[in-house]
């Protein structure tokens, strides 16, 4: 029997600073490509920005980085990192 392996995201710490930026640590899977992985990510005016988010510099697969922003956004909008 053939187990489908899904993306998988996983916070491990949080802060938001003085100047109203929050910096997310983060763990996951990427099922693409197969791997395990990890960065970071800061929130600026309610938008996550990093390499691992950026479609140009990420090491991640592009179906990966679209689930990474959608669930960091999600959590930021529902205020898991308030």
């Amino acid at each position: 029997m053939h187990q489908e392996h899904r993306h998988t995201l996983s916070v491990i710490d949080f802060e938001t600073t003085e100047h109203q930026t929050t910096f997310v640590k983060f763990t996951g899977y990427d099922a693409v490509l197969g791997k395990k992985f990890e960065g970071e990510v800061k929130f600026v005016g309610g938008r996550p920005y990093g390499d691992i988010v950026h479609p140009e510099k990420s090491s991640l697969s592009s179906k990966c980085i679209e689930f990474v922003r959608e669930m960091l956004l999600n959590k930021y909008n529902e205020g898991e990192f308030s």
